[in-house]
């Protein structure tokens, strides 16, 4: 087996730091059965999803690709798709719903490999695990990133958090209306709806 970052164990000799691994050595890693996001060089393991964080993913993703594809509007993408969003050192994040603009695939073309960029959307679905200052740190990331809007869906509270670039926070629940705004233009769902 060949010696590459991917094989090795991190360095542990004093004074040294363990070695960055990039999103080639990412995206070609054997699967082991988990699913992996590096950040800033160092990949994190991730959990596979509960059930009930599954079925919250696929019924927004659901929504959102029904109407994308009726409107020719860009691609929905699922759960196991990668956004490198930063480089030297990399970080490859993978939202639980992610939205690109068809013209930005008419410009990058459909990629084998992780997207390069943000996405236009990120859905995040905060999952028993997490912790709100990972979920914000993945916010903040994605906002940075250049992503037009986050939506935080907290099943536990059955809200929905909208994060613009421009700042500031909306707070939706209940007969609220989860819009897509200038992203994608006419989506409007009630919150209720998606934590049925």
């Amino acid at each position: 087996m060949a010696d590459t970052p991917m094989n090795r164990p991190p360095a542990k000799w004093p004074g040294t730091q363990p070695i960055e691994v990039t999103a080639e050595d990412l995206w070609k890693r054997p699967d082991d059965g988990y699913r992996y996001e590096l950040v800033k060089g160092k990949l994190r393991k991730m959990l596979p999803a509960g059930f009930e964080h599954g079925t919250r993913a696929m019924d927004i993703g659901w929504r959102l690709a029904q109407y994308v594809s009726e409107n020719r509007l860009g691609r929905v993408l699922a759960a196991e798709t990668g956004f490198r969003i930063s480089q030297n050192p990399d970080t490859v994040r993978a939202p639980d719903v992610g939205f690109v603009r068809q013209a930005s695939i008419d410009q990058q073309g459909m990629q084998t490999g992780y997207w390069d960029g943000a996405p236009d959307l990120a859905v995040e679905i905060i999952s028993p695990n997490d912790t709100y200052t990972e979920v914000a740190e993945k916010v903040d990331e994605w906002l940075r990133a250049g992503c037009a809007m986050v939506w935080v869906a907290n099943p536990r509270r059955e809200i929905v958090e909208v994060y613009r670039p421009a700042g500031g926070l909306v707070v939706l629940s209940g007969d609220d209306l989860l819009e897509g705004g200038d992203v994608i233009a006419g989506f409007r769902c009630q919150v209720r709806d998606l934590f049925v």
